[in-house]
This record gives structure tokens, C-alpha cells and sequence, in this order.
């Protein structure tokens, strides 16, 4: 799942360049994000890809509502943010609220083919 459409362009353009086919599903900020994980069966995602600055609900809120639900995977599930914000205070800050890892703009292609490979592995 990817959150915010900036993103979904990034990721998309990367995972063409990566050794499996991946599927996406969009969503346009962190509410929605977290409804769309709350709809679908437990397994269904891989991992989210998290903007951190959205409307309507922020990328740490909505990793936390994720993170907090009582489902098998809402707790494992990989989510890596994609951001701006690139100071280590920051990447601290996302493996705070339950976040795997932390990407900062501007991306290096060849470190987000190495995310969506250990994603797909």
C-alpha cells in the first residue's frame, strides 16, 4: 500500500527496476490508509510505503492506528516512510511509532531498490 501520490509515482518507477512484480494499492492520505488496511484481509499488503506529512492524518498517526490493531499482521507488516524530514531526529521519530525504516528525499534509487527487494523477499 502506498500513501500519498507523490509516492506512488516514486515507488512504481522503482519497482520496475526490481526482481518481482509488485501490485499497488493507492491511498491518499493517512486515514484512508489506515481504512483501506482495516477492509482487507489479514496478508493481503506487503508493506507500506508512508508519506509522513498528509492531510486529514499524519503518516506516524496513521502508523500507530495500523500498529494497534488486533490483527495478525498489523504489527509486522513493513512500513517505511518516505519523507523530507531527514535529520536522524526524524528516522528516530518513525521507529518510535512503529515504523521499519526511513527514506529521505531526495531518494537514491539505487537505496529504494534495495527496500523493495528486502520487502519482496
Amino acid at each position: 500500500m502506498i500513501i500519498n501520490e507523490c509516492k506512488i509515482k516514486i515507488w512504481k518507477q522503482a519497482s520496475k527496476q526490481a526482481s518481482k512484480q509488485i501490485s499497488v494499492t493507492e491511498a491518499e492520505d493517512g486515514q484512508q490508509a489506515v481504512e483501506l488496511f482495516k477492509e482487507k484481509p489479514a496478508g493481503t499488503f506487503d508493506a507500506i510505503l508512508m508519506d509522513l506529512m498528509m492531510p486529514v492524518m499524519d503518516g506516524y498517526t496513521a502508523t500507530r492506528k495500523i500498529r494497534s490493531l488486533e490483527r495478525s499482521d498489523a504489527k509486522t507488516i513493513p512500513i517505511r516512510a518516505i519523507t523530507a524530514n531527514a535529520f536522524q531526529e526524524d528516522a528516530e521519530k518513525c521507529i518510535a511509532v512503529g515504523m521499519n525504516a526511513h527514506l529521505a528525499k531526495p531518494l537514491d534509487i539505487e537505496k529504494m531498490k534495495k527496500t523493495i527487494k528486502s520487502i519482496c523477499s
